[in-house]
């Protein structure tokens, strides 16, 4: 019973973040009430209200689960190498893909208007998969700690990603990813690796 009533459960939360994302194609969240999200998904405020306590929390939960997604994507990208190049295009493509292919949603996220936090929650999310799984190897010629270096590479990689998306993603993923690749290469030329 317990394994039919969490697929239920998880329908339901489906269905909600479903309607969420096909209303905000045509309104702004403010715009939007809880009945409607509801009338969308089939189902009533009673069910809405037992999973998420407003619009905000839903699309904080939507928010979640595409972070998820980026960050799995981009393990998955450098799971079978040893190590790499901050220099390379591979390291970073892999970011620029999942954004460009969910551009919607990070639109959202990346400009940080509808959900306050939005862009810290999306750096978080880089930085903590670059300190824990990436170590840099060789001289460390800037002095830096890791975790410093991670947050000036991560938080400086969101304005590039602002300006992806102003520029309505006009550039491709591999583009962008090479782009972020040289200016990575001018500051750091040593080699970044799996964490042992």
């Amino acid at each position: 019973m317990a394994a039919t009533e969490d697929r239920r459960v998880l329908r339901t939360q489906k269905n909600l973040k479903d309607a969420l994302l096909a209303l905000l194609e045509d309104k702004e969240l403010r715009e939007l009430s809880v009945t409607e999200v509801t009338k969308k998904a089939k189902c009533n405020r009673v069910t809405f209200y037992a999973h998420y306590k407003d619009l905000n929390e839903l699309l904080s939960a939507i928010f979640d689960d595409y972070l998820q997604g980026l960050i799995a994507y981009f393990r998955q990208s450098f799971q079978h190498l040893d190590r790499f190049s901050s220099k390379d295009v591979q390291r970073h493509q892999p970011i620029f893909e999942y954004i460009y292919q969910n551009q919607p949603i990070f639109s959202l996220i990346i400009k940080g208007e509808v959900l306050p936090g939005s862009q810290n929650q999306f750096c978080e999310s880089l930085v903590r998969v670059s300190a824990t799984e990436l170590a840099l190897e060789g001289e460390n010629e800037l002095q830096m700690e890791i975790p410093e270096l991670n947050y000036y590479l991560t938080y400086g990689m969101l304005g590039f990603f602002i300006y992806w998306s102003k520029q309505d993603f006009q550039d491709s993923p591999e583009t962008m990813a090479k782009k972020i690749a040289d200016l990575h290469g001018k500051i750091y030329e040593g080699s970044i690796v799996l964490g042992e």
